[in-house]
């Protein structure tokens, strides 16, 4: 999963779960202070009236203050009918008791059975206070006030309010509810941070970690990064990079181990020579001339190998700038094609010559580079020679898009394992140090970075002991 839909799941989360968990707690409480859920869908689903607090309450200051500057009055059935209207209006009734007995009830609260059900309050007691009671799925509120009658008889006052249940009961439990809701949100945030920490920071962490030791140089500890969001991705990233340093530095290695064997080779040869001339082992022109001639090849065995180790460092840091021109692709071919035939005949190698392309098919190329990539190749068939009768074939073809040059042998072959290596830096599929066979490893590497800069290709396919072909592709160029 992505961290993107990981960042929208948790943002959604932090918005739903507290929502459900708050509706779930409430009606838990519901259940709790109100019965079962049928009760809860019979309060749902009962009458609800508006409920005008300010008329209710200026209606029951007036009526207390009635009883207590005229409680005559409350014996007005005229008076008490036009109090009832206003409080019917808001949803409310009134009753009035005297004695305990009902002597009066709005027409609202005019049944039996709610008279019935209407709680009795005594003066100076718990009962005193409001009261709440449910008559035929509606729930009410009762208001008593109390008083005394001209005649010295206690009398009562019960204002009945019809009310919303679900306002009554979030009105009473809004201080649980709403410290429910933020003990729901402390957690919900509390746990997906805690899951979207554990799901990206830590990876980066280890990412981090991971980063600090390549860079101390700590090449052999793999990043321990997983999954397959973009964190995950990074950190495949980072452990193919790290691979590739850690083969990159083994090959630097083994190439500075090369290199300084090559170079102390010809020069303990060019060495040895020198003091065969100083003490007088070559005592006849012959003998000097044959040593100073051994003593000039090696220098040029070492300015070659000089050579090679200068130019691909100015090819991989991009330093070697291409002159690029259009030629006839098969007469460029031809013309390459009787310069080597003409020096393999000299070696004894024998020469085949195909090239099936159009006088008008044209390439983009540096002829001096391309050049040097033909050459790498046939200096690698010919080190590699074990045939008694060896043999390099060229072929030249076209293709929809691009030009095709075989360069094919009969040499020893090469291990199918080391096929796929032979054109990375610093690869040797001949780890012996002979002169002749063994080189630097960098001919054919030298070779594919020539390809890469013209937009081309080289493959290579070898079977052990019949030989090796290997072909480069370049794009035609269209006028």
């Amino acid at each position: 999963m992505s961290i993107r839909r990981k960042l929208l799941l948790s943002y959604a989360a932090m918005l739903v779960v507290p929502l459900v968990l708050i509706m779930l707690i409430s009606a838990l409480l519901a259940v709790v202070f109100r019965g079962d859920l049928q009760n809860i869908r019979n309060d749902y689903k009962s009458q609800v009236y508006p409920l005008d607090d300010h008329r209710i309450d200026r209606l029951s200051k007036e009526i207390k203050r009635t009883a207590q500057t005229n409680p005559a009055l409350l014996g007005d059935t005229g008076y008490l009918d036009d109090v009832s209207h206003e409080l019917e209006l808001s949803g409310s009734g009134l009753v009035i008791r005297k004695d305990g007995a009902d002597t009066y009830a709005s027409a609202s609260v005019n049944a039996a059975e709610l008279l019935e059900a209407l709680p009795s309050f005594e003066r100076g007691s718990y009962k005193e206070q409001d009261h709440t009671f449910r008559y035929k799925q509606q729930l009410y509120s009762v208001d008593p006030i109390f008083f005394t009658y001209p005649d010295k008889h206690p009398g009562t006052i019960l204002v009945v309010n019809k009310i919303n249940p679900f306002a009554d009961f979030a009105l009473k439990f809004f201080p649980m509810l709403f410290i429910s809701m933020i003990v729901v949100l402390v957690l919900t945030h509390t746990v997906l941070t805690y899951l979207m920490s554990k799901s990206i920071i830590r990876p980066l962490l280890l990412l981090k970690r991971a980063v600090t030791r390549i860079k101390t140089g700590d090449l052999d500890s793999s990043v321990q990064v997983t999954g397959k969001d973009e964190i995950g991705q990074l950190g495949f990233a980072f452990e193919e990079m790290r691979k590739q340093l850690q083969e990159y530095e083994h090959n630097r290695k083994e190439l500075i181990s090369n290199i300084s064997h090559d170079l102390k080779t010809p020069l303990t040869a060019i060495r040895g020579y020198v003091d065969g001339i100083e003490d007088g082992i070559a005592d006849t022109p012959e003998k000097i001339g044959k040593y100073i001639r051994t003593i000039s090849s090696k220098a040029e065995e070492m300015d070659h190998l000089i050579d090679e180790l200068f130019l691909y460092s100015k090819l991989d840091l991009k330093r070697l700038p291409f002159q690029f021109e259009t030629v006839p692709f098969r007469a460029f071919l031809q013309d390459w094609a009787e310069e080597l035939q003409f020096d393999l005949e000299k070696r004894g190698i024998g020469f085949h010559l195909d090239i099936q392309s159009q006088q008008t098919t044209q390439v983009a190329i540096d002829r001096d580079k391309l050049k040097r990539v033909f050459s790498n190749i046939v200096d690698n068939c010919v080190k590699y020679m074990d045939k008694a009768e060896p043999v390099i074939r060229l072929k030249g073809y076209e293709t929809a898009n691009s030009v095709i040059v075989e360069l094919a042998d009969n040499g020893q072959g090469i291990d199918a394992d080391a096929v796929p290596h032979i054109f990375e830096r610093f690869y040797r599929a001949e780890q012996s140090r002979n002169t002749h066979t063994g080189g630097s490893g960098l001919g054919l590497a030298i070779a594919k970075q020539i390809m890469d800069g013209h937009g081309g290709a080289i493959q290579a396919q070898s079977v052990k002991g019949v030989g090796t072909r290997i072909a480069i592709s370049l794009p035609i160029k269209y006028n």
